[in-house]
């Protein structure tokens, strides 16, 4: 955020619940299962490259720059397809599913990235009265909507599981819409968004049956908020070095300790403005966090606050360049790179390549 973080969330946990009215009630778009038609098919192939970036939705140039070394290198190593962990639209979000920022953050960008783009919803994608609050979630349904409008942008739900290729699957990933746990402007009224409403329960039940259900040999969550961060926002349940409940995270932390560690062999995140690789910590189960949220900002070497924040183990971190990753699988091998981008000139460079699994 642009604005003093922490005042503003200090101040938010104050004033949540005379706002919170503000933020939009009802239920959410459901298409967990909503075809693909006229869309950019998804690769049949047993060996697969993915573009992994994230809070990229700014239209500015540095996003152009880092879509720029995208393409350069896609056009030496094609990509299968790509994962965008949200923070999609800045810095308000949507207001329509025609919305013209579509085109001018999403489409014209990465023209050439000819491609699937599997979508996650992030907090800026749900804003009410300030950037990123996410106290207005149903805004996130304009880019559900937009699915059915665009050949590359694949959100189908605001949660749902793909499977890659279809038959015999190399890989699952179940994208995840932690936003109504996370936001900054609770939903205090309105039970359904609540961390024991319908929505949240409902999306724990799916996910609990289909990683059960899943015979891909890679698991991998999908989610804008992380569970490890060293950087500025901090681990779920210190979220900006805070403890009001609930803008800290403890329910976001709590979904990943019951649903997701331990049965996933990555989770991928957005939200900080770094390129983080971690080590997987106890509670982890062996559950690898990676943050890749610096398609378009980064928090220029801010690293945790003050000491605020639980530090974790890194094999790799970087809150000053611009970048994205790159995850190879085969069904034997996961390999990560790391890309910065050099905005002076626009070159890029891999930093970081190991072999994860």
């Amino acid at each position: 955020m642009s604005l003093d973080r922490r005042g503003f969330l200090t101040g938010t946990a104050a004033t949540a619940a005379g706002v919170a009215a503000l933020a939009a009630t009802g239920a959410p778009a459901r298409a967990e299962n909503a075809p693909a038609t006229g869309k950019f098919p998804l690769p049949d192939a047993d060996r697969l490259r993915i573009l992994v970036t994230g809070d990229a939705g700014t239209g500015a140039r540095p996003q152009w720059q880092v879509a720029d070394a995208m393409r350069e290198l896609h056009a030496r190593e094609p990509f299968s397809f790509a994962l965008g962990l949200g923070d999609n639209v800045y810095e308000q979000g949507p207001w329509s599913d025609d919305d013209a920022q579509f085109a001018a953050k999403f489409e014209d960008p990465n023209h050439d990235l000819d491609f699937p783009w599997l979508m996650v919803q992030g907090n800026h994608d749900n804003s009410s009265i300030l950037p990123g609050d996410g106290g207005w979630l149903l805004r996130g349904d304009h880019e559900v909507a937009y699915h059915a409008r665009s050949a590359r942008w694949f959100m189908p739900s605001r949660y749902y599981s793909v499977r890659i290729p279809q038959e015999q699957p190399v890989v699952e990933f179940f994208v995840l819409d932690l936003n109504p746990i996370a936001a900054y402007l609770p939903p205090l009224f309105q039970p359904y968004w609540a961390a024991d409403g319908q929505f949240m329960t409902e999306q724990a039940a799916w996910l609990d049956r289909a990683i059960d259900e899943s015979p891909a040999k890679w698991k991998i969550a999908c989610t804008h908020h992380p569970y490890l961060n060293n950087g500025p926002h901090g681990n779920a349940g210190e979220y900006e070095g805070l403890s009001i409940e609930p803008i800290d995270g403890r329910y976001v932390k709590d979904f990943f300790e019951a649903h997701v560690l331990g049965r996933c062999q990555f989770l991928l995140s957005g939200h900080d403005h770094s390129l983080q690789v971690l080590e997987p910590n106890a509670a982890a189960k062996g559950t690898r966090q990676i943050i890749s949220g610096a398609a378009a900002k980064s928090v220029h070497g801010e690293p945790s606050t003050g000491g605020k924040h639980t530090a974790n183990g890194a094999l790799y971190e970087n809150y000053t360049d611009l970048g994205f990753m790159v995850l190879d699988l085969t069904p034997t091998s996961a390999d990560l790179g790391v890309y910065t981008v050099d905005l002076s000139n626009g070159g890029s460079a891999n930093v970081f390549q190991r072999r994860l699994g």
